[in-house]
């Protein structure tokens, strides 16, 4: 594994363990060139997922992405990085699971939507504001009427 500080390619792991839901391996890694430690995590990939994006073109599945966007979204908000994590396997496991490679972008912010209702109504509609791209009050204001709805 390469250092994020200095690019040294020998590192050393000093400590691995199961994250919470047992759906990766953390590791703490030091690198002797440099003497700074970081954090690494391993997963299983069941298979190599492509999204479909409404342009028409194909693009390789970004996890870093996807987790940047619910970060965004539940920033400032009672949601800790552990629940995000949880909350990025349990999609990313979904879409594995799902019949075809290719995901349509709009399956993915479907999925992210669902669960971040579940789990904090503000980064829901952080989240659906650029997801479904409001460009006025009025888009809000619509939106948060269909959230009182049963």
């Amino acid at each position: 594994m390469r250092c994020p500080y200095c690019g040294n390619d020998e590192t050393q792991v000093k400590d691995s363990r199961p994250s919470e839901d047992g759906s990766s391996i953390r590791r703490r890694r030091f690198c002797p060139a440099c003497g700074n430690r970081f954090t690494t995590f391993e997963r299983v990939t069941l298979r190599e997922l492509t999204v479909l994006k409404t342009d028409g073109r194909r693009v390789p599945f970004d996890r870093d992405k996807l987790a940047k966007s619910i970060k965004i979204a539940c920033r400032k908000r009672p949601v800790d990085d552990e629940r995000i994590e949880r909350i990025l396997n349990g999609i990313q496991r979904r879409l594995e699971m799902e019949t075809e490679a290719e995901i349509p972008s709009r399956r993915i912010g479907e999925m992210v939507m669902e669960t971040l209702k579940g789990v904090d109504q503000v980064a829901y509609v952080r989240f659906a504001s650029v997801y479904q791209n409001f460009s006025e009050a009025k888009d809000f204001q619509a939106f948060l009427g269909g959230l009182d709805a049963p």
